[in-house]
């Protein structure tokens, strides 16, 4: 692997890196957010996408001012691509965590969701576009006992929910591995910021039919409320899907899913520092075991063809 390389891979690992830390502190936000002011979820994945969409597309008309942001749009093969990754990808994820934390808790949402690398590597496995090699095995390993160590802190009695709630992260997972593999064909041939920024507005277009943006009285909403909004806006959805997407750029589908594994970390961090909750033993090995998995992945890049 040559300078270049390494330098690609290691940007590709500061945007993923990034892009996991600000969903994972933008979730401890939202929380003090309901908690706050009883937002209703629907409304706030409405308004989060339609916003942060407009702004990305925007970005990207100011960046490339003579290039079109509708180019997706010029084939129906395209458009397609595009509306589907829209609809099973961004608006798919976003919701279905949110549901499987309404009915159960956040800590089994974000278990369950963490289940997309295993799905990413059985579709590789079953397409047979690769093989299980023992790097998979032990990043896997790692994350998966490191993410249930730190949200759990090592007791199965935290994974007593309604099963409609395990159903509902189990289909988090699906989709957040669906979001991770379908935006690669994408991504080769169109920019990031307009198919992030696209299928947030898309998305949000759809969840508006049901949760209006405009039916809410913020009359009552004090300053820190108009904060904790924008930053999940900006920076736990805008920033967050922009460089997680943009980080498969420079690393593997598998790699990405694996590295987001951060979001739980960020989570329950800023949950510990900010809203007082208890870091019990089990949860700082389960961090150590997820930073173990990003030194390995780094230190040890699977070289690719």
């Amino acid at each position: 692997m040559n300078q270049t390389q390494l330098n690609k891979r290691t940007f590709g690992f500061i945007l993923v890196i990034l892009g996991a830390s600000f969903w994972g502190i933008g979730g401890t936000v939202a929380q003090k957010l309901f908690q706050q002011e009883n937002i209703e979820v629907g409304w706030l994945v409405s308004s989060r996408l339609l916003i942060a969409g407009l702004l990305l597309i925007g970005v990207y008309k100011i960046t490339h001012w003579n290039n079109s942001i509708f180019v997706m749009f010029r084939t129906k093969h395209n458009a397609f691509r595009q509306i589907l990754f829209s609809l099973l990808g961004m608006l798919a994820v976003q919701y279905t965590y949110m549901m499987s934390i309404s009915i159960g808790n956040s800590a089994v949402a974000t278990l369950l969701q963490y289940l997309a690398p295993l799905f990413i590597m059985g579709y590789y496995l079953i397409t047979k576009h690769s093989q299980l090699t023992r790097q998979d095995g032990i990043a896997v390993t790692l994350t998966l006992v490191g993410t249930f160590l730190l949200l759990t802190n090592g007791s199965f009695s935290t994974l007593s929910v309604p099963g409609l709630a395990v159903f509902w992260g189990i289909l988090s997972g699906l989709s957040a591995a669906f979001y991770t593999l379908y935006a690669v064909p994408l991504l080769q041939q169109f920019h990031s910021l307009l198919v992030v920024g696209w299928s947030m507005v898309i998305g949000g277009i759809v969840m508006s039919l049901f949760h209006q943006p405009w039916q809410i009285n913020m009359s009552n909403w004090e300053l820190s409320t108009i904060a904790y909004f924008l930053f999940i806006v900006i920076f736990g959805t805008m920033l967050a899907f922009w460089f997680y997407i943009a980080s498969l750029h420079y690393l593997t589908p598998k790699e990405t899913s694996l590295l987001g594994s951060l979001e739980p970390l960020t989570a329950v961090m800023t949950s510990v520092l900010w809203l007082k909750i208890n870091f019990g033993g089990f949860q700082l090995l389960g961090t150590m075991l997820i930073l173990c998995m990003i030194l390995y992945l780094t230190v040890f890049p699977k070289k690719q063809q």
